[in-house]
C-alpha cells in the first residue's frame, strides 16, 4: 500500500504536467487565432477602406465623364457652327466678288454721270468741282483705297451737286462778262434757280443766264435785292423775302426776269 501512494503521485504529476501543457498549447493556439483573427480584420478593414476610396474615384470618374460628355457635345455644336460660318462666309466671299465686278463698272458711270452734270450745269464753283471730280478719276485706279470707300467718296460727291440746288451759298470768283473781259467778283447762288455776280467794289452786278450760257448785266434797280441777298448769306441780317434774277432754263425769254424767293442762310460751303 505504501509503495502504490508514490506511484499514484507520480501519475497524477504526469497527468497535470500533461494538463499544463495542453493550456499552454491551447493558450498558443488562441494566440494564433486572435492573431489571424486581428491580421484578418486589418485586412478586412483595408479592403472596406480601398472599396470606400474605389467608390469615391469611381463616382469621381463617373462625373467626369459626364462632363466631357456634355463638353464633347459642346465642341460638336461649335464645330458644326463654325462649318456653317466657313460655308457662309465663303458663300459671302463669292458674293463680294460678284458685287464687285457690277460696283466697279456702276462707279465708273456714276463718274461719266457727274462729269455731265458738272458740264451741264452753272458754273457754280466750276474749277472746284472738276479738281473735284479729277480727283475721283485718280482715286479710282488706287489700290490702297478699298472700293467701298471709292463708292463712298462718290456718293459724297453726289451729295455735294445736290446740295448746290438747295442751298444759299457765296464765293468769290472770276467771270466773263459780254465784252470778254475777266472780273473779279463775289459770287451767289440761290440753289440752281438763281446765279448772280457783284463787283469786288458792289458798283456793279450781273446774272447768269441758262439760255445762252452767259453773264449778263443786272440793272441797278435791283442791286438793293441783290446786296441784300448777300447779307443773308453772310449771315448779317435774318432771311427774308427777296428779289433776284432767275437763271434757270425755265425763263421763257431772252431777258432777265425776277422772283420772289424766301431764302435761306444755310451757305454752302464745299
Amino acid at each position: 500500500m505504501k509503495a502504490i501512494k508514490p506511484s499514484l503521485v507520480i501519475l497524477m504529476l504526469c497527468m497535470a504536467s500533461s494538463a499544463y501543457a495542453n493550456i499552454d498549447a491551447a493558450r498558443a493556439i488562441e494566440s494564433k487565432t486572435n492573431a489571424a483573427s486581428t491580421k484578418s480584420q486589418t485586412k478586412v478593414d483595408q479592403s472596406a477602406e480601398a472599396a470606400l476610396t474605389m467608390k469615391a474615384e469611381i463616382e469621381q470618374l463617373e462625373e467626369e465623364v459626364k462632363n466631357l460628355t456634355v463638353y464633347r457635345d459642346h465642341l460638336f455644336r461649335l464645330v458644326v457652327n463654325q462649318n456653317e460660318e466657313v460655308t457662309s462666309i465663303n458663300q459671302q466671299i463669292q458674293d463680294i466678288k460678284e458685287t464687285r465686278q457690277g460696283v466697279v463698272p456702276l462707279m465708273y458711270k456714276m463718274l461719266d454721270g457727274l462729269k455731265q452734270i458738272i458740264i451741264d450745269d452753272k458754273p457754280i464753283r466750276h474749277e472746284q468741282r472738276l479738281a473735284r471730280l479729277n480727283k475721283l478719276d485718280a482715286m479710282m485706279s488706287q489700290a490702297d483705297i478699298s472700293d467701298a470707300e471709292k463708292y463712298r467718296r462718290i456718293l459724297e460727291a453726289y451729295q455735294i451737286e445736290m446740295d448746290y440746288g438747295t442751298k444759299l451759298g457765296v464765293y468769290q470768283g472770276q467771270i466773263t462778262v459780254e465784252d470778254g473781259a475777266a472780273i473779279e467778283t463775289d459770287l451767289l447762288y440761290l440753289g440752281r434757280i438763281s446765279f448772280v455776280a457783284r463787283s469786288l467794289d458792289g458798283t456793279r452786278y450781273w446774272a447768269w443766264n441758262d439760255i445762252d450760257n452767259g453773264w449778263h448785266a443786272v440793272d441797278s434797280s435791283q442791286s438793293s435785292n441783290i446786296d441784300k441777298a448777300f447779307s443773308i448769306a453772310h449771315k448779317q441780317v435774318a432771311p427774308s423775302l427777296i428779289t433776284l434774277p432767275v437763271s434757270a432754263q425755265l425763263v421763257a425769254e431772252q431777258s432777265l426776269v425776277t422772283t420772289n424767293v424766301t431764302s435761306s442762310a444755310n451757305v454752302e460751303l464745299h
